[in-house]
């Protein structure tokens, strides 16, 4: 059904990422690609000066192994991408780039804050240019 998927991951949520990742392999067409990203959030520079240096180097490092170990786990191909930024921006900016028709983004149990869906798969939906499916 689909050509080119981006599955992002939140590290913190790997079950939900294997949900997603399973999901984005049933609906792959033969020959397509999935794009499996994890997207490490920047610090505001007020906390970066207090936080010792190598942090956004460990971080980038455990999402490279949560991400492998997710591909390995569910023996589902898929090319590994890491990001730092804003997540929602991240993560169309990756489906613009790739040219991806179809994201598969999981969301949270809401809070008042964001009551429908959670506040990065809200941005997202709204601002795609391709299809968006958000797997609660």
């Amino acid at each position: 059904m689909y050509k080119k998927i981006i599955v992002p991951v939140d590290c913190g949520a790997l079950d939900k990422g294997e949900k997603i990742l399973q999901k984005a392999s049933s609906l792959l067409d033969a020959g397509g690609e999935i794009i499996l990203l994890t997207v490490i959030e920047d610090m505001p520079g007020y906390l970066a000066i207090d936080l010792p240096v190598d942090i956004i180097e460990n971080a980038v490092n455990d999402g490279k192994g949560k991400l492998a170990s997710l591909k390995q786990k569910t023996g589902i191909e898929a090319r590994v991408e890491l990001r730092s930024g804003a997540p929602a921006r991240e993560i169309l900016a990756a489906a613009g780039e790739h040219g991806a028709d179809l994201i598969i983004i999981a969301s949270h149990v809401p809070d008042i804050g964001n009551y429908f869906i959670g506040a990065t798969a809200d941005r997202v939906v709204r601002h795609s240019k391709c299809s968006v499916l958000v797997d609660r």
